[in-house]
C-alpha cells in the first residue's frame, strides 16, 4: 500500500486542522491504519487508529474529546480540534496488513508509512 499524507498548515491555538491520507494498492486487506506525530528532538507517538474492517477506533489520552479520526473508502481522516501549542509536531500516517495487537498504539503494529505532514500550533 502507498499511502499520501496531506492537510498540514500553521494555526492560531484553538483552532481546527483536518489531515487526510490516502490509501493506494491493495487497501481492501488492510487491518487498520492510524496516525503518529513526532515533533523535534522527540520520539514519535501514537495519536488515533482505526480498524479498517468495523471501524472501531483508538485514541491517545492526548487526543481523545479533540480528536477524531474517521473512513471513507480508501482515505483516513483525522480531524483536529482545540489545537494546542504543544500539538505542534510533523504528523504521519500509517497502515498494517497484519494484527499485532488490540490496540494498535505502537509503531511496531505498521508496516506502512506516509511521507509526513507538518501542523504548527501558534500561541
Amino acid at each position: 500500500v502507498q499511502l499520501q499524507a496531506s492537510g498540514g498548515g500553521l494555526v492560531q491555538a484553538g483552532g481546527s486542522l483536518r489531515l487526510s491520507c490516502a490509501a493506494s494498492g491493495r487497501t481492501f486487506s488492510l487491518v487498520a491504519m492510524g496516525w503518529f506525530r513526532q515533533a523535534p528532538g522527540k520520539e514519535r507517538e501514537f495519536v488515533a487508529a482505526i480498524r479498517w474492517s468495523g471501524g472501531s477506533t483508538y485514541y491517545a489520552d492526548s487526543a481523545k474529546g479533540r480528536f477524531t479520526i474517521s473512513r471513507d473508502n480508501a482515505m483516513v481522516y483525522l480531524q483536529l480540534n482545540s489545537l494546542k501549542p504543544e500539538d505542534t509536531a510533523v504528523y504521519y500516517c500509517a497502515a498494517t496488513y497484519y494484527r499485532r495487537s488490540d490496540y494498535l498504539k505502537s509503531t511496531y503494529d505498521y508496516d506502512y508509512w506516509g511521507q509526513g505532514t507538518q501542523v504548527t500550533v501558534s500561541s
